[in-house]
């Protein structure tokens, strides 16, 4: 763990690196307590300077340089090796030691049940051997495996298998070449006991290929599902993006010790075990989802990432926005496949919800605190800290921008152009957003993305003020738009640049009184069907639109077209309008968030002040209207009648007092259950899936739809809702049935029961690590938790926090995710979050920095819960030897916050 005094490192300051490294050949004799790695590097030199080279928690051996010993010329200060007097060429070879059992940063090379794994992003090359551990350093790698046969008999690295043989010390040795240059981020090994499922398939330009899923033995039922997700990924990318696979085979190999939920490393995916293994009695319809969606993405990096990667961390977006815009499309296309036109264009929307969801609730909060930062940040301490929801979730939505500009067809063009000019690159977003504006400007000419280029250096989230007037006897109607953002993060210190407007490509349609499209006919004679793409690049502008008989109702941000806040001036009854009759999915259903965040903030306020909890009886009526609605779908009505969470309400007041607002949330939810009780009976029933479990999107909607109803007759204490949920649970015959059974018992049924039924679950799963993980996810949110709950529970012989799946199921669920037992007010929450974020910290220094983050936004809360936060943090801040990656947060949530 690295204790030394953060530096700040500047996008500004960037040079390249003064040698080329062609080739890299590496030789492991892997040893559990004591790995010997051989490193063999053909440098060339490019620039001025020594050949100073990286590492970190390694035994250096010996440094020879052309095959002389270089003892007296090279110097080690740190975790530097700087070797000087070398010439124009020359080969060096560095012998190292390096310990996988005792890493329990699991960064690097490491060892988890048994098996060796490595993860190399950003910066865990350097745990490995001595090396330039920066991505623009990019080599060809040969790779030699030896270890002992009986305990390690698959051997595996990046690349393509070239040679095996026998040792005659009861050892074996695997060749590896992998024929493409990387940086070393994406280098890979695995060694170990492991059990594998395979298929083959030709490529569109018909070369055979070999797909793989590794896992550890007596999983391997587990992993039909990842295979065929990716053949999916490898087809889809081939049709959409006319991308192929480039290697002769593709391995995906399961890991039950992971900091990450996936690595791409160039063909040998490296991937948390939560995003592998599936069937229906363990796994619910969200994690076959989740692992299609990752397995998608990680696939999807053999291009965007691995073949075209960046030139430096800062950016980090230039491969992992785009690959999740890739993978959201991805999934989007697989929930929509062998549909109706009407039921694709449902699925898709519900895809979109999904994704607008994570990002109000992750991204929005980010980009308003401490931690808010451009997608390409221009600094940074700790670089893991800035694997965020901004650089991946806002990043996708900047690329899905760009999309929307150049139109789908433009946009695969761009990416065309964008492999054609750096195929095998380090390169920039820049260079991204020059590809794309070489395709924009041929379709728009005189026109270019200049202004659109302040997404990826601006922080904050755009709020986008519409006002509407119309002219009665010009039968006109004018739409103004007005754009703000104000200065977040480190913008708010002394000397930041202001702000200037962005680019945004704002979707409107109009409805009138009776909630009927209006075609929309502009000044200039333009004129669309029923949906305007507004295209704001400065501070405010105005549209008008002909022929609009009375004043209409707008429709606003259709499909999220921009991540931004629209701020109008809904009433009450044009949003329930909206709910009921907007065509645009996504806005019908956005309609009914903003009426639901309306009623439940107004009655949070009525709470603070002392007043009783009433519900509106419009309010219902609106929520009725979905539930019975003909024509919708499960799964678009399950989103639709799902309450905002709390994280996206909290974004709405001006001092958070988060268990005021989730006691209200559950009192709205109940309320509901309670006036619509027939309704959410009539839903349970219409909805069951009888027959054979599978994941398809209209089963895995009915599902949803379903035990929404259920959780919500839960929470309204209907009569015989406690016997239906205790019913399902015992008769279900998959886990997102028994699970959904088992969290509206634990929530809201009784305690006598919660605990049986939480008994028996153990009881039924204990030897199945991913579902013990969701049995200790339902306790660290329920309802009646408290900081004594979850510290017995640390106390389970299942429980280690060393694994970082059992830690986010417990700690990071209870100190994110449980208001009622995390904020109380006399603290005990927030000394807990201290003391588990100390604990991590000497462990795990990226876990820990993850965990940290849950008070970096101390300020928004109300006085009597802020003024602990600020202690605990400065508690945490002044502890002796904290790692960098905590240290920044919590030093940024005190000084920039406050």
């Amino acid at each position: 763990m690295r204790t030394d005094t953060p530096v700040t490192i500047r996008r500004q300051n960037y040079l390249p690196f003064p040698y080329d490294i062609a080739t890299v050949r590496l030789e492991f004799d892997l040893d559990p307590a004591d790995t010997q790695v051989r490193s063999q590097l053909e440098v060339r030199r490019t620039g001025e300077g020594p050949l100073v080279l990286n590492g970190e928690d390694l035994e250096l051996v010996s440094v020879q340089v052309d095959g002389r010993d270089w003892a007296g010329r090279y110097q080690v200060d740190g975790d530097t090796l700087t070797l000087d007097g070398l010439g124009t060429q020359a080969r060096v070879e560095i012998v190292s030691r390096c310990r996988p059992e005792a890493n329990s940063a699991l960064m690097g090379l490491y060892v988890s049940n048994g098996v060796f794994f490595t993860q190399c992003e950003a910066e865990g090359f350097r745990r490995i051997t001595w090396f330039p551990d920066r991505p623009d350093v990019m080599s060809r790698y040969s790779v030699v495996l030896r270890a002992d046969k009986k305990r390690f008999p698959q051997l595996l690295s990046n690349g393509n298998l070239v040679k095996q043989a026998d040792l005659a010390d009861g050892r074996h040795e695997a060749h590896w070449e992998d024929p493409f240059p990387k940086p070393c981020y994406l280098f890979a090994l695995v060694a170990g006991a492991l059990t594998w499922r395979e298929s083959r398939m030709r490529t569109r330009s018909g070369r055979e290929v070999l797909l793989q899923v590794y896992s550890d033995p007596g999983s391997e039922g587990k992993t039909q599902y990842a295979l065929e997700s990716l053949e999916r990924a490898v087809r889809w990318d081939e049709r959409r993006f006319s991308l192929e696979l480039d290697l002769d085979r593709f391995m995906i190999v399961a890991a039950r010790d992971f900091n990450m939920g996936a690595m791409e490393n160039k063909g040998l995916n490296i991937f948390n075990a939560a995003y592998v293994l599936a069937d229906p009695e363990s796994a619910t319809d969200a994690n076959f989802s989740a692992i299609e969606a990752v397995i998608g993405h990680e696939y999807f990096h053999n291009w965007t990432g691995n073949r075209v990667t960046c030139r430096d961390w800062f950016q980090l977006s230039l491969k992992e926005g785009l690959t999740v815009f890739r993978d959201q499309e991805f999934t989007a296309d697989m929930m929509a496949q062998g549909l109706d036109a009407q039921a694709a264009a449902s699925a898709r929307t519900v895809k979109r919800i999904d994704d607008v969801v994570t990002l109000r609730a992750a991204q929005f909060p980010e980009d308003a605190g401490p931690m808010a930062h451009p997608i390409r940040p221009e600094s940074y301490q700790e670089i893991g800290n800035f694997y965020t929801a901004t650089v991946y979730e806002k990043g996708a939505e900047v690329i899905r921008m760009q999309q929307t500009l150049l139109t789908p067809a433009g946009f695969t063009r761009g990416l065309a152009e964008y492999f054609r000019r750096h195929d095998g690159q380090a390169v920039t977003c820049d260079d991204f957003v020059a590809a794309m504006e070489s395709v924009y400007a041929q379709d728009h000419p005189g026109r270019d993305l200049s202004v659109f280029r302040r997404w990826y250096s601006q922080a904050g989230t755009p709020r986008v003020r519409v006002t509407i007037e119309h002219d009665a006897a010009t039968r006109r109607c004018t739409v103004t738009l007005a754009q703000r953002c104000e200065p977040v993060g480190v913008e708010r210190l002394p000397g930041a640049p202001a702000k200037q407007p962005f680019h945004i490509p704002f979707a409107i349609g109009l409805l009138d009184a009776q909630g009927r499209p209006l075609p929309l006919k502009q000044a200039d004679g333009h004129e669309v069907r029923d949906t305007a793409l507004l295209e704001l690049t400065t501070e405010h502008a105005q549209w008008t639109f002909e022929n609009i008989d009375a004043r209409p109702v707008p429709s606003l941000l259709r499909d999220f077209s921009a991540p931004v806040i629209v701020e109008y001036d809904y009433t009450d009854h044009e949003l329930a309008l909206l709910m009921r009759h907007d065509g645009n999915a996504f806005a019908r259903w956005e309609a009914g968030q903003q009426l639901a965040t309306r009623v439940i903030l107004a009655a949070t306020r009525e709470r603070q002040e002392g007043r009783p909890f009433a519900l509106h009886r419009d309010f219902i009526e609106a929520w009725r209207s979905v539930l019975t609605a003909p024509g919708l779908d499960a799964a678009y009505r399950a989103r639709a009648l799902t309450l905002p969470s709390e994280k996206t309400l909290a974004e709405h007041m001006a001092k958070v007092d988060p268990v005021a607002l989730a006691a209200v949330r559950d009192e709205t939810l109940g309320a509901l259950g309670r006036a619509l009780a027939d309704d959410w009976r009539a839903a349970v029933q219409a909805n069951q899936t009888p027959g054979d479990y599978s994941p398809d999107p209209i089963s895995a909607g009915k599902r949803a739809l379903k035990n929404l109803a259920l959780a919500t007759l839960m929470a309204g204490r209907v009569d015989g809702a406690t016997e239906q949920a205790l019913g399902q649970y015992d008769t279900a015959r998959n886990m997102t049935d028994r699970l959904s059974a088992l969290s509206s018992l634990v929530n809201f049924g009784a305690a006598d029961a919660s605990a049986r039924v939480l008994a028996d679950f153990y009881e039924r799963w204990q030897d199945d690590p991913l579902v013990v993980d969701k049995w200790f996810t339902l306790q660290a949110t329920a309802r009646g938790t408290t900081v004594q709950t979850v510290e017995g529970l640390m106390t389970h012989p299942a429980f280690s926090l060393r694994n970082p799946n059992r830690a986010r199921s417990l700690v990071f669920q209870f100190c994110l995710n449980n208001p009622y037992g995390f904020h109380r007010a006399d603290g005990s929450g927030y000394r807990y979050w201290a003391s588990q974020v100390l604990a991590l910290d000497a462990l795990n220094p990226e876990i820990a920095a993850r965990l940290a983050r849950a008070l970096d936004r101390w300020v928004r809360y109300v006085p009597e819960l802020s003024e602990p936060m600020r202690q605990v943090l400065q508690q945490v801040r002044s502890h002796p030897g904290l790692s960098r990656n905590v240290t920044e947060i919590v030093s940024k949530a005190l000084e920039i916050a406050a």
